[in-house]
């Protein structure tokens, strides 16, 4: 059974928000890593991090601990991001997990799959960690154990 009341702690002994990035490029991840940071240190939300590789160690962590946040990558070994967010949602015990589809897909196939399959929002990847740092921002200030967002489908991709 997974538990999703695991508070951490940062170093200032705040409740840290929990995120999960499943994400195969481990560039991606060190990018990723550093916007976190930047949002972090810059607006003061702190996060602790996890990671998976591939689409079955992602199942593996979520059955540890279900996230604040999910970060899905669509181009994963084993089982794709697509088929994850299908499964995820299948799963009444993720019914309150936030997932964000991060990927480089712009393909309006992808984004509207997303979508109808229940991503919370469609993150294009950045090229820049300030640009990236402030589509984080955005998600991560979201309140989601009160409001389980989502988006018109216009309001859906953030670019």
């Amino acid at each position: 059974m997974a538990s999703s009341e695991t508070n951490y702690i940062n170093k200032m002994g705040e409740i840290a928000k929990h995120i999960l990035l499943a994400e195969d490029d481990q560039d991606d991840v060190v990018i990723f890593e550093l916007a976190i940071n930047e949002v972090n240190k810059e607006y003061r939300l702190p996060v602790y991090m996890r990671h998976a590789k591939d689409g079955e160690i992602l199942f593996v962590l979520l059955k540890e601990n279900v996230p604040d946040i999910l970060f899905l990558d669509i181009n994963l070994p084993c089982r794709d991001g697509l088929s994850c967010i299908r499964e995820i949602r299948k799963n009444k015990e993720y019914d309150g997990l936030p997932v964000i589809m991060y990927t480089a897909h712009k393909q309006e196939a992808k984004i509207e799959d997303a979508f109808r399959n229940g991503a919370n929002y469609y993150v294009v990847k950045s090229n820049t960690i300030p640009e990236l740092a402030e589509k984080l921002k955005k998600i991560c200030s979201i309140d989601w154990k009160t409001y389980m967002h989502y988006p018109p489908r216009d309001q859906f991709v953030l670019h």
